[in-house]
This record gives structure tokens, sequence and C-alpha cells, in this order.
């Protein structure tokens, strides 16, 4: 993340010297956008130096030396910072500000914009960003927001107004009447002007005076985690008539009413209408209206008495929990907003009452900041001293999936139980939590009871839909729900107004809690949902290999959680069906880069089959144990011959092409035209993916063969091949190995382009692993041009990648670089500790961790060979020729005897 909003910052670290800070500050302002020559020289020089174009190129130069993974490209017209919107801070606030999240924008704040920057261009763009700063706080500061801010502008009629209304909000009129009269003088002193409209109508709101509030319930616990739909909800209820909080039970929204009705000036009536089935009584009664005298002779009914009492008086009322009555509550408040031009609404329902001009405001989940807080507030006042770890209490608030009421009764129970206890015991959360405050009404008395009351609510046909929806991990599509759970969309529509299923998009999902209760009613429907997600799998396949592919990945990754619980669900109940699926997921998992949880999904089918297919499996069961092998620990010859027997059975190229890419991979490179060769080359399909992955495929032969002149060629062709058929996984793959094969010749500059076209085409699949991966080469790189800063930091940045990805090998590889790093700078015992590290990550016997325990044998023996050692040089060169050689990696083979040669030259 960029930051100009205070010091200017790069991920959070400052950049030392003044003038790159100014001229990346610069940047930022205009992140993604070319900024002109005379633009940056004018923003940085008073008195620009001769050869200020000159002086610029340096500054750049320097600037990215200095922050690690900037990318600053040169244009004809001048330079642009590569960064989207999402990686700038002041971007991300407006982007938040317009979005109604001034809070959050707010947040982003760390100081006075451009804090440590000291250029010509300043003034001007830090007044910019004290804009964006002040509409920030006009729409969602608080008091402190407000004041910090009037202090500086003290002329700025609309902040004191906005500190005015917040104090009045508060109900401390006399500070807020303060307030305007300290600005009247100002301006009149200043100025010699009156106060405008826009402090003036603020003054005259302080003025009125304050109503009664009627039922309002009085709160004994602090209000935490709501600050922003508080100020939201206040400000829509001013703005509109009817406003509806509606969601889930236990999610706050009877005590965010509470807390609106409270900062409300005017009169507020709160009616409850949980207990009770007469609707206009019940509001009747809680407006405090009178039965007697007040129309004249003839009968008269309640509701024609309350519209009556209420047609001429300003007064909002607040209805709470309007969902068991909702089509009464709609008909009685509907008949009085049409009638009493000066009434508002605020209801509390899990549905919305469906009146013309409703405004709904979802109270949804808390977000692991707020949540943590309520937790720890709850907590501490029934064990004061309470403390725990923030990230464990956010663990805990997410399980249960930020509702309110469900935190606060966890809380509770650290009275009696430890926080780890409480966290094991989650699983069954509805007997954990089922003691809650005895003055509570019996329905937020315990979580079970909160969830039940929504069930009891439920027609039939919803109550089935809401047992059956259970089936889905994270949600599904519509074509999913309608399918697997035999509904109609008109029932899933009904269970999300209800409050049971939300919705994001495309998609609809069930927070864990209510599926928890859900899915002690569902009927078991995990192999139609397994069967399901086979079929989306298999239609997706082909796909994936061609210009569709990021659609077709990312409905795939949509459905992740799904397709992985069906494969589970397989590998337990259907071993048949559990091969399917892990073959026809295949080229999903790895065109994301998720090699290794394919593996190890792939692992447990094989242990749950055993060591013999299941009849009419048998390709399936091949691609299994050849995914397997990044999981894979110690010797898997016989796996590896098993493998390569069930291939050498297939007459036709398999069902799916990227087996033979797995079979290669699993057992070396064959040599050129012999007959391993040949057969992998019979068992490729005529499809022009196939034929570009057998140019991939010779020029890795060619390579290791040591003939990189044709290898570079099939590979260049491979790579051009792919980028017409639109596949970024195959081009990618191509230029990476491009780019090992310029690293290996010394062109540096040569495999930088290479790596970076691949690693710019993973981005756009999400594929972390390969990304990873792409990350250390471009690390060799700039270890080959002697940039050991950025070596290191790209090393690091790979090994952060790779473990975030759980991809073993890929660590190893980072952590050889490193050791080849600190052999370079002279630090032969880190470089020692590296090549441990590297080694313990690899599991022996398949080909890809083989490869990198040969390059760790390289490794070592060049930093035994330059501390003086050519013993034990001569032990690690023998061990890495030895696997080389059982390889058929001629390039490393080749490698490694010229370091044998050289330790016997005189």
């Amino acid at each position: 993340m960029f930051g100009v909003l205070g010091p200017v910052l790069v991920d959070g670290v400052e950049v030392a010297a003044p003038r790159q800070r100014a001229l990346l500050a610069m940047l930022v302002l205009d992140a993604g956008r070319i900024v002109g020559h005379d633009q940056l020289i004018g923003g940085l020089y008073s008195e620009p130096p001769m050869g200020a174009a000159n002086a610029l190129q340096s500054q750049v130069s320097r600037l990215r030396r200095t922050v690690p993974g900037v990318v600053i490209e040169h244009h004809p017209a001048g330079y642009r910072l590569v960064a989207g919107p999402s990686e700038v801070d002041h971007l991300v606030c407006a982007e938040l500000l317009g979005s109604g999240r001034a809070a959050d924008a707010l947040a982003l704040w760390r100081g006075p914009a451009l804090a440590d920057v000291d250029a010509p261009f300043v003034q001007v763009a830090r007044h910019r960003l004290t804009e964006l700063l002040i509409d920030c706080a006009l729409s969602g500061g608080t008091e402190k927001h407000l004041r910090d801010l009037l202090v500086e502008h003290p002329l700025r009629e609309d902040l004191r107004a906005a500190l005015m209304r917040a104090l009045h909000r508060d109900g401390r009129q006399g500070e807020a009447l303060e307030v305007f009269a300290r600005g009247r003088a100002l301006l009149a002193e200043e100025l010699g002007v009156d106060p405008s409209p826009v402090l003036g109508d603020a003054h005259l709101e302080v003025l009125r005076a304050r109503a009664p509030h009627r039922g309002v319930p009085a709160q004994l616990t602090s209000f935490v985690g709501r600050d922003e739909d508080l100020r939201r909800v206040a400000k829509w209820l001013r703005e509109n008539r009817l406003v509806t909080l509606i969601g889930p039970g236990g999610t706050g929204k009877t005590r965010l009413a509470v807390e609106v009705a409270h900062r409300e000036p005017g009169e507020v009536a709160f009616i409850d209408l949980s207990a009770t089935a007469d609707v206009a009584r019940a509001v009747l009664d809680g407006a405090g209206v009178r039965e007697a005298g007040m129309l004249q002779g003839g009968p008269v009914s309640v509701q024609d008495r309350l519209q009556a009492a209420l047609a001429s008086r300003e007064v909002v009322l607040v209805v709470d929990n309007c969902e068991h009555v909702v089509d009464d509550a709609a008909r009685v408040l509907g008949g009085i907003l049409a009638t009493c031009p000066d009434v508002r609404v605020l209801a509390t329902s899990r549905e919305p009452l469906g009146i013309t001009g409703e405004t709904l405001s979802p109270v949804t989940a808390l977000d692991d900041e707020a949540a943590t807080r309520l937790f720890l507030d709850r907590a501490q006042a029934v064990k004061p001293g309470f403390h725990a770890d923030p990230d464990v209490v956010a663990e805990v608030c997410r399980r249960l999936d930020g509702i309110a009421l469900a935190i606060e009764l966890a809380a509770a129970r650290v009275r009696t139980l430890p926080l780890a206890e409480i966290t094991a015991r989650l699983d069954d959360r509805f007997r954990l939590l089922s003691r809650g405050s005895r003055t509570a009404a019996p329905r937020h008395r315990t979580l079970h009871a909160v969830v039940e009351w929504s069930w009891d609510l439920l027609t039939g046909p919803e109550r089935d839909l809401a047992a059956r929806f259970t089936v889905f991990s994270g949600g599904a599509r519509l074509d999913a729900v309608t399918a697997v759970c035999e509904s109609d969309v008109d029932t899933l529509s009904s269970l999300v107004d209800k409050s049971l299923v939300e919705v994001t998009g495309d998609r609809y999902r069930m927070l864990d809690t209510i599926r928890a209760f859900c899915a002690t009613h569902a009927p078991d429907l995990r192999d139609r949902h397994a069967r399901w997600f086979l079929d989306r799998a298999q239609e997706a396949e082909p796909h994936l290999r061609a210009a569709g592919q990021i659609e077709w990945l990312a409905g795939l990754a949509a459905d992740h959680d799904n397709l992985v619980a069906a494969v589970t669900r397989a590998t337990a109940h259907d071993h048949g069906l559990a091969l399917e699926l892990v073959a026809a997921l295949a080229t999903y998992y790895w065109f994301r880069g998720l090699r290794t949880e394919a593996a190890q999904q792939a692992d447990a089918v094989l242990h749950a089959c055993g060591e013999t297919p299941p009849p009419g499996r048998e390709q399936e069961y091949a691609l299994c144990l050849l995914i397997a092998w990044p999981a894979a620990t110690g010797d898997q010859t016989a796996r590896i011959r098993q493998a390569d027997a069930l291939m050498e059975e297939l007459v036709d190229p398999p069902r799916y092409p990227i087996t033979t890419l797995m079979w290669g991979m699993a057992l070396g490179a064959p040599e050129n035209d012999s007959q391993v060769w040949h057969r992998r080359h019979r068992l490729l399909g005529d499809d022009p993916w196939s034929a570009a992955l057998a140019l991939v495929g010779d020029g890795l032969v060619a390579r290791m063969a040591g003939d990189p002149v044709t290898g570079e060629d099939l590979l260049r062709r491979a790579a051009e091949a792919f980028t017409r058929l639109g596949d970024r996984w195959g081009a990618a793959l191509a230029f990476n190995q491009l780019g090992e094969i310029a690293l290996a010749r010394g062109d540096a500059a040569s495999a930088l382009t290479h790596i970076e076209a691949g690693r710019g085409l993973l981005d756009e699949l999400g594929a972390s692993e390969d990304t990873a991966e792409a990350v250390a080469a471009r690390a060799h790189a700039a270890l080959l041009t002697g940039d050991l800063d950025a070596a290191r930091a790209d090393f690091v940045l790979a090994l952060t990648l790779a473990r975030r990805a759980g991809a073993p090998v890929v660590q190893a590889g980072a952590h050889l670089g490193l050791a080849e790093l600190a052999r370079v700078s002279g630090d032969y015992p880190a470089a020692r500790r590296e090549c441990d590290r590297a080694w313990e990550l690899c599991p022996g016997g398949w080909y890809g961790p083989d490869q990198m325990r040969c390059h760790i044998a390289v490794e070592r023996g060049k930093v035994a060979k330059a501390e003086g050692d050519r013993g034990e040089a001569r032990r690690h060169f023998d061990e890495a020729l030895r696997w080389a050689v059982g390889q058929r990696n001629h390039v490393t083979e080749l490698a490694v005897r010229a370091e044998l040669a050289a330790l016997t030259a005189p």
C-alpha cells in the first residue's frame, strides 16, 4: 500500500531520502497515470538544476533501488507508478467515502497529508488532500475529528455546523450553542460577516426544545462496534420516512435502533411488538395516545384513533420486532405514513415490511475489529482484568459469524472457562452459548433460541429449503441451489427476505450459526451435491485451456469450498466418485497454483482406495498418482511405476490433457527420440492445446539434453501458441522456462523480461504457488546483476507467498536462493543454515523434490568450496551428480562435472 495520508509510506515503511520521498509522493498522487517530466521537475526543484532531466532520471533509479518491488514505468511523456486504486491510500479513502463508509475512510489517515514532504508541489497537493479529509469528517467524523479540524480551519462554517449537530445528538445543547457563539464572533471579527444559512440552520436545530422519549429502553452496557451504522441510520432517518433495520436474529438490530432513538432530538416513541398480535393497539399505547375525547361520536377503530392522534405530531416511532406480525405491521405503519406527514418510522425486522418508500438498512455481521472490541468489553465486565490475544479473540468472533449476541454470550463464559476451552467448544455452539441474561426476552437468552425464533416463523417449504441449503459450503449460485436442493426461486427469495440466507452478487450463503441449526433438520444430499459439482468441473475443464480461462477459473474458485467438501465427502463414502472429482479438478488446481492442496487431496483419495484402482477408474487413479507427488513422503518408486504402467495401457489420449504434462513431470525428461519420448507423444491429443504442450515438453527435453538453442526456439513457439489460445498458464510456463535459459547463459535482462511476462499472466490467474516461483526467478535475475538488496527482498517475498500457499518445495527453492545470496555475500554459516532449511522441506522420491535436492547438493558443494574445504565440496558435488544423472538432466550434469573438474585443477 502506498500512503500519503500522513508521512509517505510504502507497505508501512518510510522512504528515507527526502528527494526520493517527494518524487514518490508525486507519483502516488497520480498513481496509474503518466506524470510529465516538466511536472515532476517543477514539483521537485524550486530552481531546476542543469541537466534536470538527467537528475530526474537519476532520482527515479535511486527510488527503484530504495523501495523493493516498486514498479515505475518510463514513457516518452514522463513516468508512471504502476499501482491499482486499491494499493493507494488516498484513492481507497475516496472510494470508501463515496460508498458511505466515512469512518473507514477516516481510519486511513495517520496525520497531516504529506507530513514529511517539503517540496514545491506540496502546498497544492496537501490542500487537495485536506479537502478530502474534511469531506470524510463531515460525512462520518467523531466529535474529536471535527474539533481538531475546526482548530486548523476556524472559519469553516460547515465544520462548525457539523460539530454543533454532533454535540446536539449527544444531548450537549449548551456546548453546541457555545460553539456557535464563538463562530459568530470570529466571523464578525475576521471577515465582517454574519453566519451563513449553513451555520444558522444548525443553530435553529439546537434551539428546538427537546421532546419526550417514550418507552426507549435504558441500556446497561456500552454501545460497541457499530458507530458507522449509527451515523448512517440516523442520516437515513432524517432523509426518509421509513427505515427498516433488517438482519438475522442476534445481530444487534434492537440495540442499534435504541441508540438511534436516544440521539434523536425530537419526540420518540418505542414500541416492542414481540409479545403482541395487535399491532395498532401496541402502537397506540406506545405513542401515549389517550382514547377519550379525541373524536366526536360514533364507533371509531383503533387504527382511526391512532392516525387521528398522530396526524399533527412530529414524532419518530421506533417499532421493534416486526417479523412475526409483518403483514399487520406493514398495514398499520403504512396507514400512519400515508396520513401523518410528520411521522417517521424506524422499524426492526428479520424481513422487509414491503411498504412503498421503505429504506432497508441491513444489520450484518460485525467486522473483526468491532467484534473483538465487543468481546473484550463484555469479557472484562464479567472478569475484570481479562486479557487475551486479539487474533485469538478475532478467530472466535469469526467462527460465531460476527453475530453480536453470540459474541456477548461467548464473552460471558470467560468467567468460568478459559478462552482456549471456549474456542474448542465452538463446534457445539448451541450448548456452549446456552446461558444468557435472565432479564432478556426468552428468544434472546440463548443462541439456540435466537435461531429457533426465526425457524418457527418459516413456512414448510421454507424450512425444507433452509435445511437442504446446509449441504453447501461457502454458499452457492442460484443454479446450484435449485438443482441440488430441488427448490424454486420464490422460496429461496423468501429465505433471503427473512434473513436466513444472504445474497452477495450472484451467490447465496447462510451464516454458519444458522447453518448449524438448520443442518439438524437436513436430509442427506451429499451425493447429489458432489455429482452436481463433478458435472460443473467436467464442463469447465476444456474452457480452462482456452480464451474464457479467467471467467471459468473464477467460477470454480467461487465454489472452491464446495469442491473441497465434495472431494472430502466422496473420499469417505464413494471412492470412484472421489477419483472422478480429483481428476476433473486437476486443471483447475494447477492453473490456480494450488498444486500442494491438490496433492494432499489426491494422496488422501489414494489411501482410501488402496493400491488397486476401482474397475473403470484406472485413468483417474493414474492421474491421482501423478497429482500426489508434492505431498508424498518417503520412497515413491512403486507409485511412479504404477502410474507409468497405467499410462502405458492407454490407447487414446487421456480425457484430461494435463495428465500427460504431469506424467512427464513425475518421470523426468526422457532422452530425445527415445521409446519413452515416443510413448508420451502418442498420448498427446491432436487439439491445439496439446500441440502447444508438446512444444514445451520438447523444449525442456532439448534444454536438459544440453541444447539450449533448440530448447529456446521450441519454448518461444510454445509461448506464442498458448497466447493465441488464450491460455495464460501455458504461456507463463513457457516464459518461465525461457527465463531460466536466459539466466543460465548470464543474460539477466532477457531473463527478467521473460520472468515478468510470465508473472503478469500468473497474477491474472491468481496462481499463488506459480507466482512465488516467478518471484524467486526474478530474485535470481537480480542476483545475477549484483543487486543483492533486490534479490534478498524477492527471495523473502517468494518465501512468504509459498508459505501462504502451503507449498514446501517452493519454500525450499526460496531458502536455496537465500543460501546462494549468503554465499555470495561471504556469510557461509547462514548459507549452510538456509541449505538445511531447504533440505528439510523436500520430501524425497519424486521428480520435483528430487530435482530440488540436487540443487541443494550443488549449493552445499559451492559453499564448502568457498570455505576451502575441497573434500566436503567433492562429496556434495558427487551426490548432486548422482541426482542429475538419475533425472537425465544434462544441463545440471554438465555444470556439476565442471565444478568437480575445477576441484582437481591445480
